[in-house]
């Protein structure tokens, strides 16, 4: 059972705030009946859902890869005009919106579906999904440094979890570090190279997941295989079945 609003939107009828104007209208039918309660839930496989008389079309789940560019908004509009995720996805019928967000000065891998479930399951802390990214940062860090990275840093919001990292590149006045890591927190990775003294110039996300960018340029995307989907939902099985036996 979910609630009717997130029913319509999964349909493609209106964004969720969208829908919730159109069911308060009294638009909105469930077998037969107007409803106008935002709370109620329906079972999108049984009852008979319409709006405006006219019955919802079950779209079919569909996932894309995203290589998002620099300065593109992770999201489905923008007030001040700037380019926004559906500005990629016009050729998509479906209504797909993003799994997350990448900050605006940040490229990289970005999921974009109309797969609610996956995308909560994405999103859930308990899932500790992994996201590498590749930083390009000002100086080059010291292996004390880079074990700190590892260890934890201490930010303003506590400590963060445990991180893979590894040198990849020297250079004379910067660096690049590879580090993966499996919380979310808002500009995560900026501020733990910051704290060690070392200011991230550029950022990529490369991989989420089992998911990674390879074969894709700056603005493109391909859609994610049903092979690829298994994987994914299977890995975050494997992670919720073994936070349960610890």
């Amino acid at each position: 059972m979910e609630r009717l609003q997130k029913v319509l939107a999964q349909a493609g009828v209106a964004s969720r705030r969208q829908a919730e104007v159109l069911i308060q209208e009294g638009k909105v039918q469930v077998n037969g009946k107007i409803v106008t309660e935002l709370g109620i839930k329906v079972d999108p496989e049984k009852d008979r859902i319409s709006v405006k008389g006219k019955p919802i079309q079950k779209e079919g789940k569909r996932t894309f890869l995203f290589y998002k560019p620099l300065y593109v908004i992770s999201s489905m509009a923008d007030p001040q005009g700037r380019k926004v995720i559906p500005d990629f996805f016009r050729h998509v019928p479906e209504r797909v919106y993003p799994v997350g967000r990448l900050d605006f000065d940040t490229e990289g891998l970005l999921l974009v579906t109309n797969d609610g479930e996956l995308a909560n399951h994405l999103l859930h802390p308990r899932f500790e999904v992994e996201k590498q990214y590749v930083a390009t940062v000002n100086g080059v860090p010291d292996e004390s440094s880079l074990e700190q990275l590892r260890n934890g840093i201490y930010l303003e919001d506590g400590l963060t979890a445990p991180a893979e990292v590894r040198m990849i590149h020297k250079g004379d006045d910067e660096a690049k570090i590879k580090l993966t890591i499996h919380e979310g927190r808002n500009r995560q990775v900026r501020r733990m190279c910051k704290e060690i003294g070392h200011p991230v110039k550029h950022l990529i996300r490369t991989r989420l997941a089992n998911l990674t960018v390879k074969g894709l340029r700056r603005g493109e995307y391909r859609e994610v295989s049903a092979a690829e989907v298994r994987q994914l939902k299977k890995l975050l099985s494997g992670e919720r079945n073994r936070k349960k036996q610890k």
